[in-house]
């Protein structure tokens, strides 16, 4: 089974967004009534997804997507935490339909409400929804929810362990996703990613969050940002801060996907970062969609890359399947159910 870990809903039908845009306009009127969800049924859903995210599953040879908002469209520094806490749930709500609709193929990841200077607290009740209800298996979280000008604190500060209390209890992991980015400064997918995938870790190596959350786990997505392509300074400043070695001090706890669009990347971050950190990913359809004009190949086909490594069959099964079901408890007991 080929488990891809990365995946949006980049091509949710239009009532969503106008939605959205409804939310957006009226933050200029305090008059205007609350926006409220449109009406979307589920020959709309069937539509985006078949000719999308189902059609390219099957093209390019995966079998199951975890699936959740599109993460540029979280907008948590947009609007107040009524605003952002209605989107979310849309969009979880609309998350939990395609996975009903496509069981096999998609299980649920989710976004939380949060909000510039809001308590991560907040967000809990969330969470559980998402897990206890909805039944879904992971979630993404926002290091940063004030869109590209850093105004909360490390994700090693206290100020976000009632979240971790409760990711623990439900044995759900997070992939670090920032959202969009409203500082010009940061491209969002260009530069604010990958700038967030590595700033959390460099957190991470200087906290000691694993310390009191021993079986707490992220994914920090494409490829893990800056890391694995300077793994020496990483080790070094670790080193210098007086820290463990990485191995004992984060890698436990933190694993890569492969959202990495060339083969050279894909072979370098299997070199530097263990198999067992290593989980499959292409993020389609999302952050570049075009043909790599030397490969004539999708760029983010990363199948292709991984299948191109010189690595045994169990190796690549690790980074297909075993590692995110090991990440993944709550998707291991559903494919486990389902005799898989």
């Amino acid at each position: 089974m080929i488990i891809d870990c990365h995946g949006h809903y980049t091509t949710a039908p239009a009532a969503h967004q106008k939605f959205r845009d409804a939310q957006i306009a009226a933050l200029k009127d305090p008059t205007a009534p609350a926006a409220k969800p449109g009406a979307i049924s589920a020959d709309e859903i069937r539509e985006t997804i078949e000719k999308n995210q189902l059609r390219l599953q099957k093209q390019r040879g995966s079998d199951l997507t975890l699936f959740s908002p599109r993460a540029s469209a979280m907008g948590h520094h947009i609007g107040n935490e009524a605003i952002s806490s209605a989107w979310t749930r849309a969009n979880n709500d609309l998350i939990k339909r395609v996975v009903d609709l496509y069981p096999e193929n998609f299980a649920g990841v989710c976004q939380l409400p949060q909000s510039p200077g809001v308590p991560i607290a907040n967000s809990v009740a969330e969470l559980e929804r998402c897990v206890r209800e909805l039944n879904f298996v992971g979630c993404n979280l926002n290091p940063d929810p004030s869109g590209g000008h850093w105004t909360a604190p490390p994700l090693t500060d206290r100020h976000w362990y009632p979240f971790y209390e409760k990711m623990v209890e439900l044995d759900v992991p997070a992939m670090i996703h920032v959202s969009a980015s409203c500082n010009p400064n940061f491209h969002a997918t260009g530069a604010h990613y990958i700038n967030a995938d590595t700033t959390a870790f460099m957190q991470f190596i200087e906290g000691d969050l694993f310390r009191d959350f021993p079986t707490l786990r992220f994914i920090i997505p494409h490829g893990g940002g800056a890391v694995p392509y300077h793994w020496g300074r990483y080790r070094g400043l670790a080193d210098m801060l007086k820290r463990p070695p990485l191995e004992e001090h984060v890698m436990k706890n933190v694993f890569f996907d492969t959202c990495v669009y060339h083969q050279p990347g894909i072979d370098l971050l299997v070199r530097v970062i263990d198999i067992g950190n290593i989980l499959f990913g292409s993020e389609m359809v999302g952050a570049v969609r075009g043909i790599d004009p030397r490969t004539g190949h999708y760029f983010d086909d990363t199948r292709r890359y991984i299948d191109a490594l010189s690595l045994s069959s169990a190796q690549k099964e690790r980074i297909f399947e075993k590692n995110a079901r090991r990440v993944f408890p709550r998707l291991d007991a559903l494919l486990e159910a389902r005799g898989l």
